[in-house]
C-alpha cells in the first residue's frame, strides 16, 4: 500500500504562531489542493473519526499544519458525496460515540489517480528548482 505524506506548512488551515520553523505561508489553493489526497491517504492507512485525522495531520507534518473541525468535516462531508469515503456512528466500549470514516474503492481509486498528479506535479518543480537559472537564480539568490 503506498501512502502520501504532505509536509506543508498553511496559516489559513491551521493555528499560527510566529515561532514556526520554516515560517512559510502556503497559498490557500495549494493547501486545497493537497487536502483531499493527505485526507484519503489517512483514510488508506486505516478507518478513523475526525479527532484521530486532525492528529494524524499534525503528526505528518512535524506539527506544523494544525487544521481545525472547520476545515476537516466539510472536506469529509464532500468525500462521502463523492463516494470516496463512507461513514459509520460507532460507540467503543470504553468511550464516547463517534462518526469513522472509511476510504471506498471510488476512493482509492482516486487517491492512485491523484498520487500520479502529485508526482508528477512535484518532479517537475523539483527539476525546475534545482535547473539551471531556476527560481533561487532568478531571485538572485544563488
Amino acid at each position: 500500500m503506498h501512502t502520501l505524506r504532505f509536509y506543508v506548512l498553511c496559516a489559513s488551515m491551521h493555528k499560527t504562531s510566529s515561532h514556526r520553523r520554516l515560517g512559510v505561508h502556503i497559498d490557500k489553493d495549494l493547501v486545497a489542493a493537497s487536502a483531499t489526497p493527505l485526507v484519503l491517504a489517512i483514510l488508506a492507512e486505516s478507518e478513523n473519526y475526525g479527532y484521530a485525522i486532525l492528529k494524524r495531520v499534525r503528526e505528518l507534518s512535524g506539527g506544523e499544519l494544525e487544521w481545525t473541525d472547520g476545515m476537516l468535516y466539510p472536506l469529509l462531508h464532500r468525500l462521502g458525496r463523492l463516494g470516496y469515503a463512507t461513514t459509520e456512528w460507532r460507540t467503543p466500549p470504553d468511550g464516547r460515540r463517534r462518526r469513522y470514516y472509511a476510504i471506498t474503492d471510488d476512493g482509492r481509486s482516486a487517491l492512485v489517480e491523484q498520487q500520479r498528479q502529485w508526482e508528477t506535479v512535484t518532479r517537475a518543480l523539483g527539476d525546475v528548482f534545482r535547473g539551471p537559472g531556476g527560481p533561487v537564480m532568478a531571485l538572485g539568490k544563488g
